[in-house]
């Protein structure tokens, strides 16, 4: 089952899709940015508002959010570990 992830201002991202999460503040990942907005495979979730993380997708897709990449993590392992919960929870009642 795909899980959802809410990278902030009603924008969503799957979750199976997600490689990396990472700050935009160092020089290599701003290039990777820009050449991924040239080359068409940077999608800009940040509503106007300033790039606090970058999601990298098994896709080669740059996902911009406006939320801190802490922020996005925890939305990620707060799944996960409803993931796990289920599977334990099938597990047992087997």
């Amino acid at each position: 089952m795909n899980r959802l992830i809410n990278i902030g201002f009603g924008n969503i991202v799957n979750s199976e899709k997600i490689i990396a999460i990472i700050s935009p503040e160092a020089a290599p990942i701003k290039r990777m940015v820009q050449n991924a907005k040239d080359n068409g495979m940077a999608i800009d979730g940040t509503c106007g508002r300033r790039t606090r993380a970058v999601i990298v997708t098994d896709s080669g897709h740059l996902v911009l959010s406006a939320l801190l990449p802490e922020t996005i993590a925890n939305r990620f392992n707060k799944e996960g570990i409803d993931v796990k919960l289920d599977n334990l929870k099938d597990e047992e009642n087997e």
